[in-house]
């Protein structure tokens, strides 16, 4: 998972500070020179690096800092301060042409970034905001690379205008912008081609593009999991063709962190977005000083409470009536069922948990490894294997019934009894804590066991 590498490291410098009642200004350097090998080792820019620990360590060995009573936790508090700024600060937002005006994004990049992906992601999040969009399809010479930007125009529900590959990609995107003005779209987002590495061929057809249609936003999307590569690929698009933000892809993959750290402080561009999974949902504006959180193992609940917000498909009404039901213990297998679908929605468990404070400051290796998504497969085939009067009175699940169950989810009966239990057990946990929930380690994980995904 992304920063996991980065987090760790960065987490075991943290813990000999807080363990220290009064820091010296050898143990802020000491520390420090660990931060560097650990930011280093995670691909930043080495000119990055050195501005960013020479900025920590001027403010650390202040009076203020080391006089202070718990030393410790203000240096963390200062590598966060910088880390946000070193990644621009503030958030900045896609701006669009303003009232009924056309937007024109061009997107670019080399292949294998999941630029036509990203691009998708970004028409269906500007669907959301109730804008109509245009996906163009520039890109005449990857196979395929057309049908499978009407694919995922599809399922985001965006109309896609396509001229096959015989027509040049300057001729398409000025076709793509005169259909958009005729029939009322107010964002055009072009899927220009990509190449292997940056050469004159691909610089000179984006500049073209330019040239044919007045372009308002190009953006840039990069891998995240290049590390540094992705800043000196930011660097050759801006000279050559000109960027207006970025876009890290992939990130919830094998990322080491260099890119979210280095390409702002670089480029001077901002990161506008970031792909935190495959879904053409997953996609995130990007928050530095979230993002920063997430990097020093300290959670992202703003970004957690958003995700819910998006995904909870249940009215005000429902959502009441079913706290109601979990504080008087009255919930079933089919608010088991519901809550998974939520939770799939949301990223998965491991997802959800690695934005939670507490548990965010663990590697992910370590989060994945307290959540078994095998464990919760067979679960909910055991759920499903349930008929619907069954999910709503479990009291009547007698041993044919549940050899019945067992027999349909393809496990042993003792699951089928393993997870009955745990089911009552939660019912009567809920209906102590009276709708406290979470507010405990112990009940977070009687929960997680009576779901069967989680090892406490």
């Amino acid at each position: 998972m992304a920063f996991e590498s980065l987090t760790d490291k960065l987490q075991n410098v943290f813990k000999g500070l807080r363990g220290k009642g009064r820091l010296t200004e050898e143990d802020v350097k000491t520390s420090l020179k660990e931060v560097k090998l650990a930011l280093l080792e995670a691909d930043v820019n080495f000119k990055v690096v050195k501005q960013f620990v020479k900025s920590v360590q001027e403010r650390a060995v202040g009076e203020d800092v080391m006089n202070g009573l718990n030393p410790g936790q203000m240096v963390i508090k200062i590598v966060n301060e910088e880390m946000i700024a070193l990644m621009g600060g503030e958030s900045e937002e896609l701006k669009l042409e303003p009232g009924k005006a056309m937007t024109v994004i061009m997107m670019c990049g080399l292949n294998g970034a999941g630029k036509t992906t990203t691009t998708a992601k970004l028409a269906g999040k500007l669907k959301l905001k109730g804008k109509k969009c245009l996906l163009a399809a520039c890109d005449v010479y990857r196979p395929a690379a057309a049908r499978q930007l009407q694919v995922n125009g599809e399922k985001v529900e965006v109309d896609v205008f396509t001229m096959g590959d015989k027509v040049s990609p300057v001729d398409i995107a000025a076709a793509a912008v005169s259909h958009a003005e005729k029939h009322g779209y107010n964002v055009v987002i072009l899927d220009t081609a990509g190449r292997l590495q940056i050469d004159e061929e691909l610089m000179d057809e984006l500049v073209h593009i330019k040239e044919a249609v007045t372009v308002h936003k190009t953006l840039l999307v990069v891998d995240a999991c290049t590390g540094q590569a992705a800043v000196d690929v930011a660097k050759g698009f801006d000279e050559k063709v000109g960027i207006d933000g970025v876009i890290l892809s992939k990130a919830d993959g094998d990322s080491r962190g260099g890119a979210a750290l280095s390409v702002r402080a670089v480029t001077g561009k901002p990161i506008l977005f970031v792909g935190m999974g495959e879904k053409l949902t997953d996609l995130d504006r990007f928050y530095p000083d979230r993002m920063a959180s997430r990097i020093l193992g300290m959670g992202d609940v703003l970004t957690l409470i958003e995700k819910a917000g998006e995904n909870l498909e249940m009215d005000e009404e429902k959502a009441r009536d079913q706290m109601e039901r979990l504080k008087k213990g009255r919930f079933d297998f089919d608010d088991y069922l519901e809550s998974m679908k939520q939770m799939r929605n949301m990223g998965g468990l491991s997802s959800i948990l690695s934005m939670m404070p507490g548990f965010g400051g663990r590697g992910m290796g370590d989060i994945e490894s307290m959540v078994d998504e095998n464990q919760l497969k067979r679960t909910e085939a055991i759920v499903l294997s349930m008929t619907k009067r069954e999910r709503k009175d479990p009291d009547i699940l007698n041993p044919s019934r549940k050899r019945r169950i067992a027999k349909g989810a393809g496990v042993d009966i003792s699951e089928v009894n393993r997870l009955i239990k745990q089911f009552e057990q939660g019912q009567k946990m809920m209906k102590q804590m009276g709708g406290l929930m979470g507010g405990k380690r112990k009940g977070f994980g009687s929960l997680g066991n009576m779901f069967g995904g989680l090892k406490f």
